[in-house]
Formats: C-alpha cells, sequence, structure tokens
C-alpha cells in the first residue's frame, strides 16, 4: 500500500464517526483506530475514605499573647496546622475542655484532623479556659484562634 493511499484512509478516519478501520489488500492489511475520548463525569460520586488506618500525632499548638480590645486578656491558643477541628476523641464522648475547665501543660485540648492524621493539640501553658473559638466538624487555618487561657495567678511567698 503506498504512502498516499494511507494518509487518505487517515484523513476519512478523522472525518468520520468511525473509531476504527481496517482495510485488506491481497497479502497487505492495515489497521486504524483513533482513541476513544475519556468518558466524562455528569455528578460526584462519594468514596470510601476509611480505608486507610489513622493515625494520631500529638502537638503542642502555637501560643501567643494578643492584644484584646476587651478588658479580657490571656493567652490565645492557634492551629498548629490546616485541617479540621474536633473538641472530642470521638462523636460520643463529651469534649476535651469546656469554657471554665482548668488546663496545665501537656493537657490535651482538642484534635486537629489533617490527611487522615488525628493530630492532638496540647496546652503550653497552665490556667483556665476563658473562650473556645471553634465547633466540631469546623475547618481551621494554621495559625487561627481556637481558644482563650487565661492564665492562673498564684500569689507567691515572698509578696
Amino acid at each position: 500500500m503506498d504512502l498516499r493511499k494511507i494518509k487518505k484512509l487517515i484523513e476519512l478516519l478523522e472525518e468520520s464517526a468511525l473509531t476504527e478501520l481496517e482495510i485488506q489488500e491481497g497479502e497487505e492489511s492495515i489497521r486504524l483506530s483513533r482513541a476513544q475520548p475519556l468518558p466524562t463525569i455528569s455528578s460526584l460520586t462519594s468514596v470510601d475514605t476509611t480505608t486507610a488506618p489513622a493515625t494520631t500525632i500529638g502537638v503542642t499548638a502555637p501560643t501567643m499573647a494578643i492584644p484584646s480590645t476587651e478588658s479580657h486578656a490571656g493567652i490565645t491558643v492557634a492551629s498548629p496546622m490546616v485541617g479540621t477541628f474536633f473538641a472530642a476523641p470521638d462523636a460520643g464522648s463529651p469534649p476535651y475542655i469546656e469554657v471554665g475547665s482548668a488546663v496545665s501543660p501537656g493537657d490535651t485540648l482538642c484534635i486537629i484532623e489533617a490527611m487522615k492524621i488525628f493530630n492532638h493539640v496540647e496546652a503550653e501553658y497552665g490556667g483556665r479556659i476563658a473562650q473556645i473559638f471553634k465547633q466540631s466538624g469546623d475547618p481551621v487555618e494554621f495559625g487561627e484562634a481556637l481558644f482563650l487561657i487565661d492564665e492562673i495567678q498564684t500569689d507567691s511567698p515572698n509578696s
């Protein structure tokens, strides 16, 4: 088969709705096919995301003392990562802390789930929880305020 005939067959295939063309002349044969377009997805389908085991990691949250326009001062605990905020270890459990709860350094304040890893956010300072800025299931950004902790002032024996 000559090259001009093959080019003509390619043009014929491109101009038609055919996806495949096979021609045989004596002992020579040629088979042309075009790639079929990938099917388009018309709607989103849910994917089972429970296949990977969850891992738990303890993370100390960054804290920062921020000036407040109110008369309330304290230490703000910020999110150490982007993820999803959880106030309790699971849906049926009570939250780790509530407003008014006393916390010590190392106490778990919440969990931030990021990429199927559950990261425990721990207190760096002791005090009392004055405010909780997020609810379970809320998305959080890196550095976003999660809690406000009032430091507990103790009277020193020297005063």
